[in-house]
Order: C-alpha cells, then structure tokens, then sequence
C-alpha cells in the first residue's frame, strides 16, 4: 500500500467521523423532524406547501418566535430563563402604535431603533436585578412577565391600534418579499447569523457556555460573569422589542394581549432545538430550527385532522421529551468521563 493510499483512507476515516458527529447533533433530528411534518402534511393537503400562502405562512409564521427563541436560547445557555419576553413583545408593539400616533412626522425605520432600546431597557432590567440581587431567574422575570403585561394593560385600557393609524411603508414590511422569501423573515436570519456569529466563534460568545456549565468555576477563573449575564437578559429583552415592532408590521393591529404564550413558546423552541434547560450546551441555530418545527406542527395538525387538545398535548410531549433527552445524554457523558478518569489513573 502506498503512502498515497494510507493518506487517502485517513481521510475517509476522518470525513467518517465528521458526518457521525454532525448525525448525532440534535440539530439534524430537529430538522428532519421538521421536514417530515411538512412533506406528511404536503401529501395530505399540497396546498400547504406549494400554494403561495402556503410557501409564503411556511417561513413568514415562525419568524417572530425565531427572534424571541434566539434571545431566549442566550439565556437559558447561561442556566437561567426569561420568562418576560411575551409581555416585552406586546408592551413594545404598543409603544410602535403610540409612536405613530403621537409622533407622525417621525420617518417609520425609527421605530426599530426605538423598539430594539426599549426591550433592551426591559431586559437590562431583568439583568441586574438576576446579576446583583442573586434572585433566580425564574422568580424574577416570571414577576416582570405579569408587571410589564400589567402595564401594557393600564396603558391601553381598551384601546387599539389600527392599521390606518401606521404608515403604509411599514406595512408593506409585513406583506412584501424578496425573491418569495418575506422581507421579516430575512431579518430574522440576518439576527440569527449575527447571534450564531457570536456565539460559536468569539471568545464572550463562548464564555457563556463555561457560565451554563459550571458558574462557580466561571467565576474562580475569572470570567465577566455578570456582565456576561446581563448582556444576555439585554439581548433577550432587544430581540423581543424587534419582535414587537415586526408583529406590529405584519397584524397592523395592536391590543394588550399582543404576546400572550409567547414566553413558554420561546422556551419550548429552545428546548426543542436542543438547549439544555440546565445550561451550558445547545445553539442558536438549533432554537431556530425548534422555532419552525414548533410553529409548523401547530399549523399542521388540523390539516390532518387533529384536534386542538391533542395539538397542544403533541407540542407538550415534544418538550418534555427533548428535556428527558438532554438528561439522560448528559449523564451518559458524565459516565464516560469518569470511565475515562479511571482508566487515566491505572
């Protein structure tokens, strides 16, 4: 056998290994899962694909939970969870409305910048009193879910905004398309590049998986955890705020109960995606692709027929399995590695 040959086989052994890896990515899972609901249920009715509402509801409908999965998958990386930001969404698709009411004169992209600070401000919120008061997130921002939601009912009373109150640039945003893909859900992948950017290849975006695994030795080494942390709930918080303004964009109508559900939603697409509740794994990438596969399965279990207490008992299932998953593949590692201690130490 030649030296040609031997190198040849090494790197067959290697591309070998690389697809094993990437097969047992929980990603791959949820994206055949997700293809697969949409060729069952393409079968069953073709326009749920191949009509252009259909194509067109396919990418437009996740693109909200998509924002607020990415922010949340942030969070929950670093073992904590944001339950506000349903409550966030709707309290700054309001402030969008009220912006063009009061302040026509204001040019409409405005209101992006307006809506990316003002769920940053709610989220930063979130940050310091988790970072500095030491209070769990969940009692934290489950508090903040009913106080911001309670706000956003004492401000909007039984008012509305309409679409005839908006500028008609702006909802054109929430029915145009580039080369058939809607303008919102190109900013929504853009969000996603950038956060997947972040995440994977710099050094703060890693540091929040060191804080997700073990905080205390985050903490003994040295990293910025609070900051860290802070600038999760921040992130969280600003990606609710962008989504309020594109719901505002796309519905063209605003009431107090804009964002209701979307809290657990956003947690049950991370999870899906292959988040570990407990922290310390998990991508971005996949809390989108959860995103989609929730969304979708909620818009095809009536097309085949399913009725609405076992929609929800389906989406149900498929949280608690992927938390079950992430337990039982973290305790299989932590098996191997001590198996791998012990053999170190004979």
């Amino acid at each position: 056998m030649t030296l040609t040959d031997v190198r040849d086989r090494v790197a067959e052994r290697g591309l070998g290994t690389r697809a094993l890896d990437l097969l047992k990515q929980r990603e791959v899972g949820v994206l055949a899962a997700f293809v697969l609901v949409v060729v069952v249920t393409t079968i069953k009715n073709p326009n749920f694909l191949f009509s252009n509402d259909g194509f067109r509801d396919l990418l437009l409908t996740p693109s909200l939970l998509m924002l607020l999965a990415v922010g949340q998958a942030m969070v929950i990386i670093t073992r904590n969870v944001d339950l506000s930001v349903g409550s966030v969404m709707g309290l700054t698709a309001y402030l969008v409305g009220t912006v063009f009411v009061d302040m026509p004169w204001l040019p409409w992209p405005t209101v992006f910048l307006i809506g990316l600070a003002f769920g940053g401000v709610l989220g930063l919120v979130n940050g310091l009193v988790v970072a500095y008061a030491k209070v769990p997130s969940l009692v934290v921002t489950l508090g903040t879910l009913y106080a911001f939601r309670g706000i956003n009912v004492m401000w909007t009373g039984s008012d509305r905004i309409n679409a005839s109150d908006m500028p008609r640039g702006f909802l054109d945003l929430g029915t145009s398309a580039v080369w058939r893909i809607p303008v919102i859900t190109i900013i929504a992948l853009v969000v996603l590049a950038a956060a997947g950017w972040y995440m994977t290849t710099q050094r703060a975006g890693r540091e929040y998986y060191a804080m997700g695994s073990d905080p205390d030795a985050a903490t003994l080494y040295g990293l910025k955890v609070r900051r860290r942390l802070i600038t999760a709930f921040m992130v969280s918080g600003a990606l609710a705020g962008l989504a309020g303004v594109l719901y505002a964009a796309r519905y063209g109508t605003v009431n107090s109960q804009v964002g209701s559900g979307y809290e657990l939603q956003s947690v049950g697409a991370a999870v899906i995606g292959g988040v570990a509740i407990f922290g310390g794994s998990g991508t971005v990438f996949g809390a989108a692709i959860g995103a989609f596969l929730l969304m979708t399965i909620n818009r095809a279990l009536p097309v085949l027929g399913v009725q609405d207490f076992w929609q929800q008992a389906v989406v149900g299932a498929l949280i608690i399995g992927a938390i079950v998953l992430d337990r039982f593949a973290a305790t299989r590692q932590e098996r191997r590695l001590a198996k791998e201690r012990e053999s170190t130490r004979v």
